[in-house]
């Protein structure tokens, strides 16, 4: 007598069963892993055209902080494409710096084609191209999710159709098209599960309301919201900010439209952008860093007093933004400090004097609480271009270090996150000729003078050439 047992017909019947209900199983979890449709959380995945995940582990724990530091944003040319060994170049000399760099993409415009021309039909070629740039010089990704597929804002389907005009680049989704964008969003925070960090849209473009003449906050947060909890929701240590208003400021003695809150001799903040910025704050589902951008000049491209008190506003605006949001992380995710001209070139200034106010800038915005700052690098294939970080890569010779990445990359490595800044001091007579910053273990003296000038600085005096920028150790 068997107790809990089979016979052997019975054994090899139940066998072949247990296989059979095996292999249909197996067969379903193909198709279910193959088939078009959504992940788990409902949003449109790679899976619909076959993409495997672009990208390497996510950040190990420990490593989550929402400062990355002071870095660059890539704009329609970089060093990702032309010679190979400019390339090659400037790839080494991003990823020789002492401390990597972080650097931001944007996901469509701005080097990167329609990451999604249709409804669930994904195209990332552009995308894994600069994000893999970015790794392969060791620097921190971070996405900018900006700007809209076509489709998303009333535009035809399909990338021929594709409109890469500015009006059209700077337009938002359609309301109906914002949970679309979440999934979008999402969709890529899988495909790069090593990019911890993501700004939601850009300068609020789009997002102007002329019937009221100002911002249509209300819309931005509610886009910002839905991403925010899309991205949550893949990860809920991904690190997501915004609102990415632009502080613009007006002349001071301007009244309509000026912010009391916030003003200096440099100007008033616009009472617009104080708006914005305060809607989305209290209204914001939630916020790991907070970010904006803006110019020292005023909208009218006045440098007030002149174009180094005038970066004084980074400090202004920076620790009103701090105190605002209770101190969450502060990253300007551009800064401007020379006005522009009718073609949108910033060359007016030789490179010496250039350097010199965006270091003073770049002390400015240390001292109003920022922990990381972008340079918005104005790149060229033909090599013509003022402030650039390197030499066009599009030429044979290019991919050489330029001052304005000298003076970036040995900032991030001198002031990463977390720095505590010290007081130092400054002859009473030099004070007005010099701007400082310092450490530890080193300190950053600016000349803002177009003169020779002898300083005491640290207790020590040192001959700086007009608008020299010098390093010393401490």
């Amino acid at each position: 007598m068997r107790r809990h047992g089979w016979s052997s017909d019975a054994r090899r019947w139940r066998v072949a069963a247990l296989l059979g209900v095996g292999v249909v199983a197996v067969a379903l979890v193909l198709t279910v892993l193959t088939m078009p449709g959504k992940d788990r959380d409902g949003t449109a995945g790679p899976s619909r055209n076959g993409d495997r995940v672009h990208g390497t582990p996510a950040d190990p724990p420990g490593r989550r902080a929402a400062e990355v530091g002071w870095g660059f944003t890539h704009t329609q040319h970089s060093a990702d494409q032309g010679e190979d060994a400019a390339v090659g170049r400037a790839e080494k000399l991003l990823k020789g710096q002492r401390r990597p760099l972080p650097q931001i993409q944007h996901l469509m415009g701005w080097g990167a084609g329609n990451p999604e021309p249709a409804r669930g039909r994904y195209d990332f070629a552009d995308l894994d191209r600069r994000v893999d740039f970015v790794r392969a010089t060791r620097g921190t990704p971070v996405l900018t999710l900006c700007c809209a597929p076509d489709w998303m804002k009333g535009g035809e389907p399909g990338a021929e159709n594709t409109d890469w005009s500015k009006a059209s680049l700077e337009t938002a989704p359609e309301p109906e098209h914002y949970d679309d964008f979440a999934a979008l969003a999402a969709t890529v925070a899988k495909r790069y599960p090593d990019v911890r960090h993501f700004v939601v849209w850009n300068e609020m473009k789009g997002f102007w309301n002329s019937t009221e003449r100002r911002w249509d906050y209300e819309g931005y947060t509610a886009l910002y919201n839905k991403v925010y909890r899309a991205l949550k929701r893949v990860d809920k240590d991904i690190m997501v900010g915004g609102p990415y208003v632009i502080m613009d400021s007006v002349r001071p003695r301007q009244g309509d439209g000026a912010s009391e809150e916030v003003k200096g001799p440099w100007g008033s903040l616009d009472q617009g952008a104080v708006d914005a910025f305060d809607y989305w704050n209290e209204h914001k589902a939630g916020a790991d860093f907070v970010v904006v951008d803006g110019a020292s000049y005023t909208k009218d491209d006045e440098l007030l007093p002149d174009e180094f008190r005038a970066a004084d506003k980074f400090t202004a605006v920076g620790r009103w933004l701090r105190e605002r949001t209770g101190g969450l992380p502060l990253w300007w995710a551009e800064y401007y400090v020379e006005p522009a001209d009718d073609r949108d070139n910033r060359d007016a200034w030789p490179e010496p004097h250039r350097v010199a106010v965006h270091a003073t800038s770049l002390i400015a915005m240390a001292r109003g609480g920022a922990t990381s700052g972008f340079y918005w690098n104005p790149q060229r294939r033909d090599g013509a271009c003022a402030g650039c970080l390197w030499s066009s890569t599009h030429l044979p010779d290019g991919g050489r270090e330029l001052p304005i990445l000298r003076l970036l990359a040995r900032f991030a490595e001198a002031f990463p996150p977390g720095t505590r800044y010290e007081k130092v001091s400054v002859g009473p007579g030099d004070v007005p000729n010099v701007r400082v910053l310092a450490d530890d273990e080193a300190v950053l003296v600016v000349n803002v003078t177009d003169r020779t000038i002898s300083a005491e600085v640290d207790g020590g005096r040192y001959d700086l050439g007009a608008y020299e920028v010098k390093w010393l150790k401490r």
